[in-house]
């Protein structure tokens, strides 16, 4: 097995770069909901991921291999917990600002690394990690506190802390379940495949589909089924088989940041003192829990 790289120059810029695309992907996700609903839109960037998925596979023709015992069964649970987690998330960014829900949504780590050590053997905290967990917990609880600058709905905060939880169970489920030696390119198939119908299917049940269309928000949804839901997590899983993976986790504490800043700086949403302070505990505290 060839050893995994410390992070270089050339890794740093593509994961920088992968952090700004996520942050930005948020921010997205809030104008694009100005012509879909929430869920309908979630469904449509599955479908067009999925299509951009299935375009790729056929052209590069991976190595899939075939499926173990019960992977099939925990494929559709991984679909499932992805349902979960974007009806959360994209519900959340329509009710409240960019960077309250970032600044939950991105302390998945944090929760990870909670599960890990309850359910995992050698995934106990030291005292670095235990720090963090307390920082980013601090922070979480700060966030939702606030009820002041900008959209501050508490539904929306709540909604955000499940598509953080539904995050963490797709990612335990990853590591724990015959899922884990599924290459991961039939791990977002399945992801994809699942939610694309249901979410598409469970979409009037959340209000109108439509909200009145315009360019914009085509290119926002094109946006995301190609450079996020498809390409993006291509991108993700080809860092993590370079780099090691503690170092590649450590950028996940750039998102929250970039997004917050992409928040005020391109919606003009106001952000109190509180909310900065809350910031900085959670990308704190997610920096501590990816030291090993």
């Amino acid at each position: 097995m060839t050893e995994k790289r410390p992070i270089d120059t050339s890794g740093a810029a593509l994961l920088t770069g992968f952090a700004l695309l996520l942050a930005f992907n948020q921010v997205v996700i809030k104008v694009t909901g100005g012509g879909f609903g929430p869920v309908f839109q979630a469904g449509l960037r599955s479908a067009i991921g999925l299509l951009v998925l299935a375009v790729w596979i056929i052209l590069r023709r991976p190595r899939l291999g075939p499926l173990p015992r019960g992977a099939a069964l925990w494929g559709v649970v991984a679909g499932l917990l992805f349902c979960f987690e974007f009806i959360c998330l994209f519900i959340a960014l329509d009710v409240t600002s960019v960077s309250r829900a970032s600044i939950i949504f991105y302390s998945m780590p944090v929760w990870l690394a909670l599960a890990a050590h309850l359910l995992l053997p050698g995934e106990q905290f030291n005292r670095v990690r235990s720090l963090g967990l307390v920082l980013a917990m601090g922070g979480v609880a700060l966030a939702v506190l606030d009820r002041g600058g900008g959209t501050a709905s508490l539904a929306g905060d709540l909604l955000a802390l499940g598509a953080t939880f539904g995050w963490a169970g797709i990612a335990l489920c990853l590591r724990i379940t015959p899922l884990a030696a599924v290459p991961p390119v039939t791990q977002l198939v399945f992801q994809l495949a699942v939610s694309a119908v249901l979410l598409t299917a469970a979409a009037p049940l959340f209000g109108p589909l439509i909200r009145g269309i315009e360019p914009l928000h085509l290119w926002g949804l094109a946006f995301q089924g190609i450079c996020i839901a498809s390409l993006g997590y291509l991108l993700w899983f080809q860092l993590i088989k370079i780099y090691r993976a503690s170092s590649v986790a450590s950028f996940s504490s750039l998102s929250p940041v970039l997004a917050v800043l992409m928040g005020w700086a391109l919606l003009d949403e106001v952000i109190g003192l509180q909310v900065w302070a809350a910031l900085a505990l959670v990308a704190a505290g997610v920096f501590l829990i990816n030291r090993k």
